[in-house]
């Protein structure tokens, strides 16, 4: 009863923000509940990886970060964090931002119309994340804790822990969905004169400029997640919680931000393959062959 209960729970903020959002870039509703599935799946390699730590303590990441639990960050007398937690906090970061993103990129290639939509499949995809991992934490506490305890839990998580994942995934979304335009994105962005630094590795290496600037998009999304996810965390290990309504101010503000960006709203068509290829999607890619042959003369 209690993990059922749990789960009831932790649908709650799934429902709620996930509405929100989808209000803002409405995507096909059977892709939508598909990605969201991927993603509940998704911590399962997370749980089978903590799992495995009772018969394979040396993979343990705990092992490596409880030995620097000495070696302090210290910001002030009262305010310090161990190094061995804030590596712990990233090792996090990066396992649970590439599951999520994982999902998106192997699941809803060909769905994006824009880069909005990968903002939005991503948002998704974190929500399915999310209401596992709510599920689970909230039955823990009940079990362990008590129903009080747990219902403080559910509300602090149904508003900050549930948003933080929309966040840190919607931010990684953004910039995935630039890499995966990369093609028709990069060209506006030599008629603008942009991005010299990218003009450098190509003249010297002879690196494709698209496929330079793909790869400098999706490394600045995944270090950015990681970054707001470890932040987030260390602010929690740290009982710093008055930072958190800012963090769902701020936070709210950027996705929104996003979300409206004109560029971001772009149509560049449907694109097959991982963001490395810049093909049209066959049906599209037919349709356009279809019509070119229509206009020639006879």
């Amino acid at each position: 009863m209690k993990i059922l209960i749990s789960i009831l729970l932790a649908c709650i903020p799934a429902l709620i923000w996930g509405g929100i959002f989808y209000k803002k870039d409405p995507v096909s509703r059977k892709k939508a509940k598909q990605t969201f599935l991927l993603g509940m799946l998704a911590v399962a390699p997370i749980l089978l990886y903590k799992w495995s730590w009772k018969y394979f303590p040396g993979i343990n990441i705990n092992v490596y970060t409880d030995s620097l639990q000495t070696n302090l960050l210290s910001f002030s007398s009262a305010l310090y964090l161990p190094l061995g937690t804030v590596l712990m906090f990233m090792f996090v970061g990066v396992i649970e931002e590439y599951m999520k993103h994982l999902v998106v990129k192997k699941t809803d290639q060909g769905f994006f119309r824009n880069v909005d939509d990968a903002i939005e499949f991503s948002i998704i995809s974190a929500l399915g994340f999310a209401f596992v991992e709510n599920s689970l934490y909230l039955y823990y506490i009940w079990e362990y804790q008590g129903l009080d305890v747990m219902l403080v839990s559910f509300v602090f998580r149904a508003i900050f822990s549930t948003f933080a994942h929309v966040l840190f995934s919607g931010v990684y979304g953004y910039f995935y969905g630039i890499a995966y335009f990369a093609d028709p994105i990069w060209s506006e962005k030599v008629r603008a004169k942009r991005y010299p630094f990218v003009n450098l590795l190509h003249t010297v290496f002879h690196f494709k400029r698209n496929r330079v600037f793909a790869t400098e998009k999706i490394s600045e999304g995944l270090m950015l997640a990681i970054a707001l996810h470890a932040s987030f965390n260390i602010l929690l290990e740290m009982n710093q919680t008055f930072f958190m309504v800012p963090f769902l101010v701020l936070g709210y503000g950027l996705l929104d931000e996003l979300f409206k960006r004109k560029e971001n709203l772009k149509a560049y068509g449907y694109l097959t393959g991982d963001y490395s290829e810049g093909h049209l999607h066959d049906r599209l890619w037919k349709r356009l062959h279809k019509k070119s042959l229509a206009q020639q003369p006879d």
